[in-house]
């Protein structure tokens, strides 16, 4: 994509989610996940080569999502729980959110990392709740538009965080 139309997307206040429909390719099980770039809601970025041998979560929510606000909670105290083995955890908030400043007393109540944006295929959702799990390798091993409840995470998550962490 061209500087030019990134710069109309942006000016026309379409960001990340309009971008990323622009010639990407939807993020699927099975595949190596796409590079991205996640900017914290503190400033600090992360990548996916940064979380290598972590098995990670993407939670796209929005404020206005009913089954969000009840995920939430879970998934945070879930990343509370687990972190210690590998599991990092990101809430990406939608547009369509509240905008970031009014969502600064939920984001300090919250253990696991808020996003400010992020880059890389997966702003292409087409639901709220949408999340994707990514292993210790780097592959897609869930990638749905549903909320999880505490035997969804267990079911899809222990498995992997049992697994050993890949040689370099």
């Amino acid at each position: 994509m061209t500087k030019r139309v990134r710069g109309l997307f942006k000016a026309l206040g379409l960001g990340v989610m309009a971008l990323a429909l622009v010639g990407a390719k939807i993020p699927k099980v099975g595949d190596m996940a796409p590079p991205f770039e996640i900017t914290l809601v503190d400033g600090s970025k992360v990548t996916l080569d940064q979380l290598r041998g972590n098995v990670v979560v993407l939670n796209f929510w929005a404020t206005w999502c009913a089954p969000c606000r009840e995920e939430l909670p879970l998934l945070d105290r879930y990343y509370e729980l687990q972190q210690k083995n590998g599991l990092k955890v990101f809430a990406v908030t939608t547009e369509g959110s509240l905008p970031i400043y009014q969502l600064k007393k939920v984001f300090a109540m919250m253990k696991m990392p808020a996003v400010r944006k992020i880059s890389g295929p997966y702003g292409q959702i087409k639901a709220v709740p949408t999340n994707y799990i990514i292993d210790r390798s780097g592959r897609i091993r869930y990638a749905k538009a549903a909320s999880f409840d505490l035997e969804d995470l267990n079911a899809n998550l222990v498995p992997l965080l049992n697994e050993p962490v890949p040689a370099s």
